[in-house]
């Protein structure tokens, strides 16, 4: 279960899609929300494990909670 504090705008649903498409969809929300607001991205490609961390970390957006379900991720980052 994530933080009880975070409380996500929107959720971008990538499940089942191929790399870079979750990465692709995430900055697409993120792009559309307001600063400090949150995007919980749902993914079940593990590379983007990796490319949600690096691009936030590169982007100045920060990635708040990763949580692991049975045949998904959900990373929760949050606006600059």
């Amino acid at each position: 279960m994530p933080s009880p504090d975070i409380d996500p705008a929107t959720i971008v649903d990538a499940r089942g899609a191929s790399c870079p498409g979750p990465l692709m969809d995430l900055i697409g929300a993120i792009r559309g929300i307001d600063s400090e607001a949150v995007v919980k991205l749902l993914s079940d490609n593990e590379q983007s494990l990796t490319d949600v961390p690096e691009w936030a970390e590169e982007s100045g957006n920060e990635v708040l909670e990763v949580e692991g379900a049975e045949d998904h991720y959900a990373i929760y980052v949050q606006k600059a």
